[in-house]
């Protein structure tokens, strides 16, 4: 919490800076292994400083205040649920998460795209705040069908973050363990859900406009490309991957949407959720970012600002089984995967407040030295 409060106090400082640099730059892709386990996992990207998440668990029962433009005023809500799930700068709100049910939201940055409704005083009992959307999603609903139905219950409003100094724009994809998956934005002041069977996202534009990019890359094949014979001459291939040629390789959220299309698209067989596991972290791996004043959302005028504990722009990494309910994940600090099995959770004896484990017991990779002996 001391490192929160430290990283808090340089943000003050350069948020005069904050113009155009950005935030959470991440890649969020679901598999569906053959037994029909379902996956739902991504990476955060922040390029500026540590954001020092941690793991999260929130009780059944726990009390959420909405906040609103006026402050603390807003509606006031029980945990139905209880929710595991990643926080940041130590602050009670879930960027990714999954409830005891298997209903899972991952938080994703939508720059110039995002428009809230107005906020109006008078109902102020029925709003909260974008940032805390994934929180009342994860404690209300059991399945995506009541996320879609529940969300338009409620008002959602832009409120400035006072870690960051902004107001955060976001839109968010919910997933459960009937493979279902909605993108959820708000747009010029409309709330606009959008039933996202291919389980993909990135930042902006919108959800409609990457599915429309789709389009050009509709020539893309898994299998090689067959070689063609021009004037009685045969050309053939060069090397493997021919059927993937011209798949964008830049960082940009449409090109991260396309790639990211193309390998939950052409997975390996996935027998069981064990298999997707693997084939969840291989996927996701291509879409780590390196540090630099382009390595990653975020890092614009505050790049370099604190970035003595960051070994990667990546910062972690997040596999979420819905159906068997267990949390794995890998760090910028240690690439082993860490596993927190959520059935094994009485949500009931919590207590009545959030309680928070470090993601990493130690920041530093743990090597397995197999250096025989002769």
């Amino acid at each position: 919490m001391k490192k929160s409060i430290k990283i808090s106090s340089i943000l003050g400082l350069c948020l005069m800076l904050l113009v155009n640099s950005t935030i959470f730059a991440c890649t969020g892709i679901r598999l569906i292994a053959e037994d029909g386990s379902v996956r739902y996992g991504r990476t955060m990207e922040w390029g500026s400083f540590d954001i020092h998440s941690q793991v999260a668990f929130i009780p059944k029962g726990f009390q959420f205040k909405g906040l609103t433009p006026e402050g603390q005023n807003g509606k006031v809500y029980t945990a139905k649920y209880g929710i595991v799930g990643l926080d940041w700068m130590g602050k009670d709100l879930i960027v990714d998460g999954m409830n005891e049910e298997g209903l899972a939201v991952g938080n994703y940055y939508f720059p110039n795209y995002a428009g809230y409704p107005e906020y109006a005083s008078e109902k102020a009992s029925n709003t909260i705040s974008s940032q805390g959307l994934p929180n009342y999603i994860l404690s209300q609903f059991a399945t995506v069908e009541e996320a879609k139905k529940g969300i338009q219950e409620v008002n959602v409003v832009g409120v400035i973050e006072e870690s960051l100094g902004i107001v955060v724009d976001s839109h968010w994809m919910v997933s459960d363990a009937t493979g279902a998956s909605i993108v959820i934005e708000y747009i010029d002041g409309e709330l606009k859900i959008y039933d996202a069977s291919i389980g993909v996202i990135t930042n902006a534009p919108s959800y409609d406009w990457h599915l429309t990019n789709l389009k050009n890359y509709i020539n893309l094949e898994f299998d090689a490309a067959k070689p063609k014979t021009l004037n009685g001459e045969t050309f053939s291939q060069t090397g493997v991957g021919s059927g993937m040629l011209g798949l964008p390789g830049d960082m940009t959220p449409p090109s991260r949407f396309v790639r990211a299309v193309a390998w939950t698209q052409t997975t390996r067989p996935m027998p069981n959720t064990k298999e997707s596991m693997y084939e969840m972290f291989r996927i996701l791996d291509n879409f780590n970012l390196t540090l630099g004043p382009d390595g990653a959302e975020g890092t614009g005028e505050l790049f370099g600002k604190d970035h003595s504990t960051m070994k990667s722009s990546t910062i972690w990494t997040t596999s979420w089984d819905l159906t068997n309910k267990t949390f794995n994940y890998h760090t910028q600090h240690n690439r082993r995967v860490q596993q927190i099995d959520v059935n094994n959770i009485d949500f009931t004896k919590i207590g009545d407040q959030i309680v928070r484990i470090p993601l990493d017991v130690e920041r530093e990779q743990d090597i397995l030295n197999r250096t025989p002996k002769f």
